[in-house]
């Protein structure tokens, strides 16, 4: 079968690391081997067992405070981190296997898709290492009652 990835985007609080969860239980009654490695660094409790985390290669607070960046900056500043340390995520995932389902929770910063390309860099890289790669963009449901928000939340 090979290997299965589901980058899971959206705004801030739209419920992608639900999302990740719901879906990693799902699997898992279908007996499916299933893994949610968290790429946000914001991001502080989970439900699910995380298979890696990027808090532990470059820790947001410890960006901020050192680099003097605020929330968006320091969100860059650690993506493109790690982008330049993209085997740390290589050999997290090879520590999963080759017939695997991978959930990517992702960051709601749209600045991290329309603006930086690291995200675009950690795709060619799942991609190098043999990943098919589809997206689950959530959108809460307050964007989608009021005309303008969804336009806004779609874009």
């Amino acid at each position: 079968m090979g290997r299965c990835a589901c980058l899971v985007i959206g705004p801030a609080g739209s419920g992608k690391s639900t999302f990740c969860d719901l879906m990693r239980t799902h699997c898992e009654t279908l007996h499916r081997r299933v893994h949610v490695v968290n790429l946000d660094p914001a991001a502080e409790h989970f439900k699910y067992p995380v298979a890696a985390d990027i808090r532990d290669l470059v820790p947001l607070d410890e960006v901020m405070g050192e680099m003097k960046l605020g929330p968006n900056g320091g969100l860059v500043y650690c993506m493109e981190y790690l982008v330049d340390n993209i085997d740390w995520l290589e050999d997290a995932l090879d520590d999963l296997g080759q017939d695997e389902y991978v959930f990517f929770d992702c960051p709601g910063q749209i600045e991290l898709y329309s603006h930086v390309p690291a995200m675009g860099s950690v795709c060619r890289e799942l991609q190098r290492l043999g990943f098919r790669i589809c997206a689950c963009y959530l959108l809460d449901s307050q964007f989608v009652a009021d005309a303008a928000k969804f336009i806004s939340g779609v874009l």
